[in-house]
């Protein structure tokens, strides 16, 4: 018997409207940063409802714009989570400044008072579920603190009724391939603050005086002033075409992804080997999350935690049985505390963030994006329900 095709853990979906307008970026001969960058910072802006949204490389870039902005410098601290992918982390390092790891379930106002060089927070919105914003700007305005949320996840998110980007000083937003709506590579960045937001600009394209892309049009000047040492973290026109027509059909795609997990949900519920999301927002693993009726979550990712104690196999073996079936799989996220780099350089143990560590140890992120037909989303539930059943202590 052949084997089925594989099912990948993500696939971006791209349709005629996606290529006609990347077509239409390249007849107009302007691929670098340009008008269409200008056109989807404004769709963005109007979609979630901020006065400000600078385009960007990376959410990478769109953390690191967004510490500088606000200024920090060598020596100051900055609060985030262990469990999460390096660029909250690393963009910290940037500045020879301090971070401060909170594990998942701890509170966060210990780590605050008596820190005078605590200087901000940056919130993770884990899976596409939004951090009690409510306590952490509570909080933050008591200590006088700024918040970057680390968004790269939480498109479209709300939280009691507000969209993400649009509640802490600056967000920052990731559209990478895997993401709700992709540019292939890219970010965008909002804030209320037109300050930051102008230096943000600057800063995206070397330190070069505002709109420096319009020297090359009728519009511009051969003639520009570097104000300040910037970075090259610009984003293209071909990949804001990407995005113009990604942002068009933002709100289907989520609707999908919705779709698949609400499948998930309820194939899964029943199942005491394996806590769903739906469970997980009551746990202890996520302490900080809230739930109301005017929260959503933009499932970016579908997280399923073992319970290990139920199965004779532990996490690799699940995820190798799963590919064995054709289903692709990955893992979210190792905690930094365990990467080398961090072990070396601050003796971090496993033990140092328990809740992270034994949390990493047991979940798994299954395949969930809009390209998944209903068939897909079936195998997928078959192979975790046969894998189970094999192997349940």
């Amino acid at each position: 018997m052949p084997l089925k095709k594989f099912i990948p853990f993500s696939l971006p979906l791209i349709e005629k409207e996606e290529i006609e307008e990347i077509l239409d970026t390249l007849n107009s001969c302007w691929i670098t940063t340009g008008p269409k960058v200008k056109k989807f910072e404004d769709a963005f802006a109007r979609y979630i409802g901020s006065k400000h949204a600078v385009a960007v490389n990376s959410c990478t870039a769109a953390l690191h714009l967004a510490l500088d902005a606000i200024g920090i410098k060598k020596g100051d601290e900055v609060i985030t989570s262990p469990m999460t992918f390096a660029s909250s982390a690393e963009v910290i390092r940037y500045f020879s400044a301090t971070h401060v790891l909170v594990d998942i379930v701890k509170k966060r106002r210990h780590k605050v008072e008596n820190r005078r060089k605590l200087k901000a927070i940056i919130p993770v919105h884990y899976a596409g579920y939004p951090c009690e914003m409510d306590s952490i700007m509570q909080i933050a305005r008591n200590y006088d603190l700024k918040v970057i949320e680390d968004a790269a996840h939480a498109f479209p998110t709300f939280y009691k009724g507000k969209i993400i980007g649009t509640i802490g000083d600056i967000t920052c937003f990731s559209f990478y391939a895997t993401k709700n709506i992709t540019t292939g590579e890219g970010g965008m960045i909002t804030t209320e603050n037109g300050t930051w937001a102008e230096r943000m600009q600057i800063m995206s394209l070397h330190g070069i005086s505002k709109d420096a892309w319009k020297r090359y049009t009728s519009a511009g000047n051969w003639y520009y002033e570097i104000i300040a040492p910037g970075y090259k973290y610009n984003l293209t026109d071909i990949a804001a075409a990407l995005g113009i027509a990604q942002l068009k059909k933002a709100d289907k795609l989520w609707q999908r992804r919705t779709e698949i997990a609400m499948m998930y949900n309820k194939a899964f519920k029943d199942l005491p080997e394996i806590e769903t999301p739906n469970s997980l927002l009551y746990s202890p693993y996520t302490l900080h999350l809230t739930h109301d009726s005017q929260t959503r979550h933009s499932w970016h990712l579908y997280v399923i935690k073992l319970n290990c104690e139920y199965l004779s196999i532990d996490r690799e073996q699940f995820i190798e049985e799963l590919r064995a079936r054709g289903i692709g799989t990955s893992v979210h996220f190792i905690p930094l505390h365990i990467h080398p780099y961090y072990r070396r350089t601050y003796k971090y143990r496993p033990e140092d963030f328990p809740v992270s560590y034994e949390t990493y140890k047991k979940i798994v992120s299954l395949p969930i994006y809009p390209k998944m037909t209903d068939n897909d989303v079936e195998r997928v539930i078959e192979a975790v329900t046969d894998v189970i059943a094999k192997n349940r202590r």
